[in-house]
């Protein structure tokens, strides 16, 4: 219902209500008009009121979408404009951009065009230059040649007169040769009367004479044959060494590997303190249980958050190490937890040791060994001598031992694998009585090894009872890979005891006056006094010093002696 139609409601009403109170009296009829009256003026009022509510509200949201329909048309304009704007600016750009790029390239164009044009004038210029230096070489030589038709004048005329006094010579020369023949005739004729007189006055015939002249030639020619063979055999031996060190050098140049220092106690970090109580367990039963099922010394002291474990058996000490720090990483630490434990890391070391066997095989190129051989390389991995790692340097000399062989035009492969099984005897050589050398050996003829291999075990160090060359080539790799600096370390108070001992020994013998141990312990270099010792002695003096090295002292690789004799004339002008 509209506003109108109230209204017009009202005023029907109110019509009615006069006609009845009308009819009813004047005085009822007053005061009913009177009420309705009022009555109807509030309704109107509340109507009106209602209406101008509504009014309000009406406009306010025509007004509210109004603003909102501005507000939009302003954004889309605002947005055409912006679209518009950076549409514009973008064009812009393009072409300033483009009139950049053209301006660039003609300036490019421009600068190439001067660039051409300098160096075509310099061109020019250089041409020119060389154009004025070629007439003045023209000049020159035409004036060097006018010299030499000179001096060429001037030196037939001396020509000439040399030809003159030549013939004049000449014919002198013709004349002394004459001379000179008959001189010779009678000298032979005087020879031939010596001759016969010597034949009778020693008693020989000319065929004995000939014979003692050849033999006392063929004795000198033996002597000079000897000495020609002995300088040719130090020349070959001087070819020989320097070809090896060559040889040598190229294999020490083209592989290094890195070494690892094995100890005889690992440290294994414990989350806290109190975790100590119960490694130990009640009465100590985990402990001693840990201790008889791995037969590693677990040392519980006052280190903080860490417990020691004590085994010169590195497989022992490192199964130990998994069993414990699964324990701890578990929580549950009692006898049959530990038993289980201790079993789990035995079987993953044996994993391990042949995963470690197998990328030794493959770093080193060898294929083809037996798993069980494998499993024996691998165990190499916990096994080290004065520090340095031995499956390391297994690995080491088998490439040192196959570069050599290469060079030499021999069986790299082989060699490769002498090289790599040469301490394959070191694996079990706490377990099993003898050396290495022989348990090496019974080990490869078991797994049926190629004899080269089981030669170059067996004499890898002893290369001069060799059999085969594969054992000499496995020795010098050995010992480059040894005795390289850095490879295997010691104490320092051995080291330097170790060089005092070298050189109290050399200062031992008579007729030294000094000695000095060099690189670190490998070289002994001996002066001795030159009146004491000869040339000849020095050589033997080196072999005693070397042996009595050999008898008394204990050290790696091997030691050079060297013994120097100098001797000097000095004089003063004054």
């Amino acid at each position: 219902m509209t506003l109108l139609d109230l209204v017009l409601l009202l005023l029907v009403l109110l019509l009615a209500g006069l006609l009845v109170f009308r009819r009813k009296g004047e005085e009822r009829a007053g005061e009913e008009a009177k009420r309705l009256l009022d009555a109807a003026r509030e309704e109107g009022r509340a109507a009106l009121e209602a209406a101008r509510k509504e009014a309000r509200e009406i406009l306010e949201a025509a007004r509210q979408e109004a603003r909102l329909l501005r507000e939009e048309a302003e954004a889309r304009a605002k947005a055409f404009r912006q679209e518009l704007e950076a549409e514009v600016r973008r064009k812009a750009e393009a072409a300033e951009a483009e009139a950049k790029k053209r301006l660039a390239e003609a300036e490019e164009r421009l600068k190439a065009e001067r660039e051409e044009l300098r160096a075509e004038r310099e061109r020019l210029k250089a041409l020119q230059e060389e154009l004025k230096a070629e007439r003045d070489r023209l000049k020159e030589e035409r004036e060097e040649l006018r010299r030499e038709a000179e001096r060429l004048s001037k030196r037939g005329e001396a020509l000439d007169a040399r030809a003159l006094r030549l013939d004049a010579l000449e014919e002198g020369l013709n004349r002394r040769e004459e001379a000179l023949k008959a001189k010779e005739a009678q000298l032979q004729e005087r020879e031939k009367e010596v001759e016969a007189r010597l034949h009778q006055v020693a008693g020989l015939s000319p065929e004995e004479a000939r014979r003692l002249i050849l033999e006392r030639l063929d004795q000198e020619l033996e002597e000079e044959k000897a000495q020609k063979v002995r300088a040719a055999l130090e020349k070959v031996r001087l070819e020989a060494r320097r070809e090896a060190q060559k040889i040598l050098a190229q294999a020490m140049q083209r592989q290094a590997s890195e070494t690892a220092a094995q100890l005889a106690v690992s440290v294994v970090p414990i989350p806290s303190d109190a975790m100590k109580g119960r490694i130990i367990g009640r009465e100590g039963r985990n402990i001693r249980t840990f201790e008889a099922l791995t037969g590693v010394d677990l040392i519980i002291d006052d280190t903080p958050e860490a417990v020691l474990l004590s085994s010169f058996n590195p497989i022992r000490r490192e199964i130990a190490r998994m069993a414990l720090e699964e324990l701890l990483k578990d929580g549950r630490i009692h006898p049959s937890r530990i038993e289980e434990v201790v079993e789990k890391a035995k079987q993953e070391m044996k994993t391990f040791i042949y995963e470690r066997g197998e990328e030794a095989a493959l770093e080193a190129g060898v294929v083809g060994l037996k798993p069980g051989l494998i499993q024996l390389l691998g165990r190499l991995h916990f096994r080290s001598s004065y520090g340095q790692n031995v499956l390391k340097h297994s690995v080491q000399v088998a490439h040192l031992t196959g570069i050599m062989a290469a060079e030499l035009g021999l069986d790299a492969a082989l060699a490769r694998r002498t090289g790599l099984l040469h301490d394959i005897g070191k694996s079990v050589d706490r377990e099993v009585e003898g050396s290495h050398v022989e348990i090496g050996i019974a080990l490869a003829r078991r797994f049926g090894e190629p004899v080269e291999v089981v030669d170059g075990i067996a004499h890898h160090h002893d290369p001069e009872n060799a059999e085969t060359v594969y054992a000499v080539l496995v020795a010098a790799a050995d010992a480059l890979s040894a005795a390289r600096p850095g490879a295997r370390r010691e104490s320092l108070e051995e080291y330097l005891q170790r060089l005092e001992a070298l050189e109290r020994i050399a200062l031992s013998f008579p007729g030294v006056e000094t000695a000095f141990a060099v690189q670190a312990g490998r070289e002994v270099r001996v002066i001795v006094k030159p009146e004491k010792i000869t040339d000849a002695k020095a050589t033997l003096l080196a072999r005693e010093i070397a042996g009595r090295i050999e008898r008394e002292m204990n050290y790696p690789g091997q030691v050079q002696v060297t013994v120097l004799r100098e001797t000097r004339a000095v004089a003063y002008a004054r």
